[in-house]
């Protein structure tokens, strides 16, 4: 559960990006978080992987207040989350698997474990065939889908994703959403931030529309609702 109480973020050049926002979001839930450029809704979505830190309120993610946690201990929180970037963020030097078994590596799993729990996830994202390969060798979709089987290796009940499709032709950011609808109806909650109008009006769920660093619609099942 994800929970936003009187959240203000205010930036040291003066600007307010985030204007007093107020949000609940359930176990479970797809939500798209859209709005026009400058919006805020960057900051919103980093705010919640604390990457940004509110001005003041409280951000609760699965019973921890964000805010309180101290720098040292945001690489521990950040393992109960789930973390999907544009620009895919791999480890260059390392395989497909390599990238993918490194969060495991992190918290210590057994290496049984980790060669399980890895191959089942790159079966999910199908690229079992391509574990081996570097990412220099995928394509820009293959990419993300590695992206995607790091974020859920470690059995997230949350995926926050910030514009998982921006860098992706048509055709592979639908792919790249089967694999979103899939996870999500394993159960785990995801949060995307997206400016893709056709995704967000064609596979319905829950909008949250960022304006002004307000909140200027929560719609179950909405649409875009912006020009790009």
């Amino acid at each position: 559960m994800i929970e936003m109480q009187d959240v203000f973020k205010k930036y040291p050049n003066g600007v307010t990006a985030i204007n007093g926002i107020d949000v609940r979001i359930n176990q479970g839930e797809f939500v798209y978080v859209v709005g026009p450029s400058g919006a805020g809704k960057s900051t919103f979505i980093k705010m919640m992987y604390r990457e940004e830190v509110p001005t003041s309120g409280t951000i609760t993610m699965n019973g921890v207040n964000v805010a309180k946690i101290k720098n040292k201990k945001v690489p521990i929180f950040r393992r109960n989350l789930g973390v999907v970037f544009q620009d895919f963020k791999l480890l260059p030097t390392k395989t497909v698997y390599e990238n993918v078994a490194f969060a495991l590596e992190v918290i210590e799993a057994q290496p049984k474990f980790i060669k399980k729990r890895v191959m089942e996830v790159l079966d999910l994202v199908n690229l079992k065939h391509k574990a081996r390969m570097l990412p220099t060798e995928l394509s820009g979709g293959e990419q993300q889908r590695v992206s995607i089987a790091r974020s859920i290796v470690n059995s997230p009940k949350i995926v926050i994703a910030d514009e998982p499709t921006g860098n992706l032709d048509p055709e592979t950011s639908w792919e790249i959403m089967s694999i979103f609808e899939e996870i999500n109806n394993r159960g785990t909650t995801i949060v995307m931030a997206t400016h893709n109008r056709e995704i967000v009006n064609t596979i319905k769920h829950r909008v949250i529309a960022i304006e002004a660093g307000k909140i200027a619609r929560d719609e179950q099942r909405g649409d875009y609702g912006y020009e790009n």
